[in-house]
């Protein structure tokens, strides 16, 4: 992952600053989120069915814990669950495509 460039929020004095740093976040997230599907990549390899792709307590579980490291950052809970529901969701769609192109 690239040494993040920008300045830090608290160190921002202008807008340019602020879009600089918002643009360098989104990259590592983006980053961040390649590696998590490298690890769907790998569930789909591993689990030996289909049918264990989906694993809704599993999802519940990934889903609380987020919510409750958002609130103990201080950012909204309820803004994080809707985020990685889609991202729950995404994944469990992509480890499903990539378990079937593995089993062609």
């Amino acid at each position: 992952m690239p040494e993040f460039s920008a300045k830090l929020p608290d160190d921002c004095t202008t807008m340019i600053e602020v879009r600089e740093g918002v643009d360098a976040t989104d990259r590592e997230l983006v980053d961040l989120l390649e590696r998590r599907f490298g690890y769907m990549r790998a569930a789909a390899r591993i689990k030996p069915s289909r049918d264990t792709v989906r694993d809704e307590a599993r999802k519940a579980s990934v889903i609380a814990a987020a919510v409750a490291e958002a609130e103990s950052r201080g950012i909204p809970g309820d803004v994080i669950g809707d985020i990685w529901e889609r991202l729950v969701e995404g994944s469990i769609a992509y480890e499903l495509a990539e378990w079937d192109n593995t089993r062609v």
